[in-house]
């Protein structure tokens, strides 16, 4: 997959990304690059994190909006800029053309959550609410491009953006030059293809891989000539994009050496695993280039393998029930359909079991009536607490041996 023949005819060269970083550094954090013991072990190859959630907007996308601003002749700055975007591509134009004192639209599906819509109005844009489909949002924010002569910024489709997003790469490789393989979430492609030119323009040349949720395997069909389904509630909905660029799609073609899926279990587990071993909080995006590494292990045996942490802004819900999902998956957390006689002391005798196993009893509830067992008999649902799976097995055995039908409500 992998041509360099005619590096010429890509938009975007080594040099332009380095001016870009010269251009934007002062105002964006070098976040740091890190090795990953833990991660490393249980992958089986090195690992080195690039945490770019800790931007000021938790996202990478800062990097890319701003070397765009910063591109404008004065003109175009005092008119403003617009951009369609209900995620970091309209956090991160809204923060650096609020500091930059340049207007900003930004046009959103009506139903975009509050939250997302307030965030982005106190960087000081203005907001558009028009649409229900986002690709209605981006016709609407064309439209008022050309009628009020705003400057539009795609999120993708544009080199500036492409060459400050290749920023990322700069500094992952000038702070752990022993990386030989990045992994990359990829949606529109933005990301990956200026990474890709860092690195294959660097003294050895490191594989490029992309890591893409398996429901909006886009740029996957794109480039292996597929036609899988896009579409679904993707954990990972910064990179859910359902055609990717133009533009990206030919840096993709020339320099990335391939496209792993990643299920929606792997991107669950790998968000779970970074918050619970490296303590920092990731959205579903930021988690793909784990996920790849769980889901093809074998691919990145023995490798030093870079992947980034693109972005940190995830509903604390949604993050709450990733993390108890996890739990249920790996055994430490269950739900046991336990049937027993409608009688007096039953629950104390089927809680004595949980006591001996040392199990802990989170919540129960009863079912008397929507059941088919007998109408003198009961199932009880328990929520309970367990070491691990090995325990849990254990603890399953017990009640049966002790006489209870048991049945093990499965996690999705």
């Amino acid at each position: 997959m992998v041509s360099l023949d005619n590096p010429e005819t890509l938009p975007v060269s080594l040099d332009d990304i380095k001016c870009a970083h010269q251009r934007i550094k002062n105002a964006i954090i070098r976040t740091p690059t890190l090795y990953s013991r833990t991660l490393s072990d249980l992958i089986g190859a090195g690992v080195w994190l690039k945490f770019e959630n800790f931007q000021f907007t938790a996202a990478y996308k800062e990097r890319g909006a701003l070397n765009k601003l910063l591109s404008l002749d004065k003109v175009a700055r005092e008119r403003g800029v617009i951009a369609a975007s209900a995620g970091n591509h309209a956090q991160g134009l809204a923060y650096h053309g609020n500091r930059l004192d340049i207007p900003v639209t930004i046009v959103m599906p009506v139903h975009t959550p509050t939250v997302k819509v307030e965030q982005t109005r106190g960087h000081g844009a203005k907001i558009v609410l028009y649409g229900e489909q986002f690709d209605e949002s981006l016709a609407h924010a064309l439209e008022l491009a050309e009628k009020d002569q705003l400057t539009f910024v795609h999120p993708f489709n544009d080199p500036a953006i492409i060459a400050g997003q290749g920023t990322v790469a700069l500094e992952m490789l000038e702070d752990a030059p022993a990386i030989d393989t990045l992994v990359v979430p990829v949606g529109g492609g933005g990301l990956i293809s200026g990474c890709s030119v860092v690195a294959k323009n660097s003294d050895r040349p490191l594989d490029v891989i992309g890591a893409e949720a398996e429901l909006y395997p886009s740029m996957y069909n794109y480039i292996k000539g597929k036609d899988l389904p896009c579409g679904g509630d993707t954990l990972a909905e910064g990179i859910a994009v359902q055609t990717p660029g133009i533009l990206t799609r030919r840096f993709v073609e020339a320099l990335v050496d391939d496209i792993l899926l990643v299920s929606e279990t792997n991107i669950e587990h790998a968000l779970s695993l970074i918050v619970q071993i490296e303590k920092t909080i990731v959205e579903g995006a930021g988690a793909a280039g784990l996920g790849a590494l769980l889901s093809h292990p074998e691919r990145f045996q023995g490798r030093q393998v870079g992947i980034i942490f693109s972005g940190g802004n995830i509903d604390t819900r949604l993050l709450a029930n990733v993390m108890l999902r996890d739990l249920a998956r790996s055994g430490r957390l269950a739900r046991l359909r336990v049937r027993m006689k409608d009688q007096a002391g039953q629950l104390y005798k089927v809680a004595r079991v949980f006591h001996d196993q040392q199990a802990n009893i989170v919540e129960i509830s009863y079912q008397r009536i929507f059941t088919t067992l007998p109408a003198k008999g009961l199932c009880a649902d328990i929520e309970c607490e367990t070491r691990d799976q090995t325990h849990l097995t254990h603890l399953i055995n017990a009640l049966r041996e002790a006489g209870y039908g048991v049945t093990l409500i499965e996690p999705a």
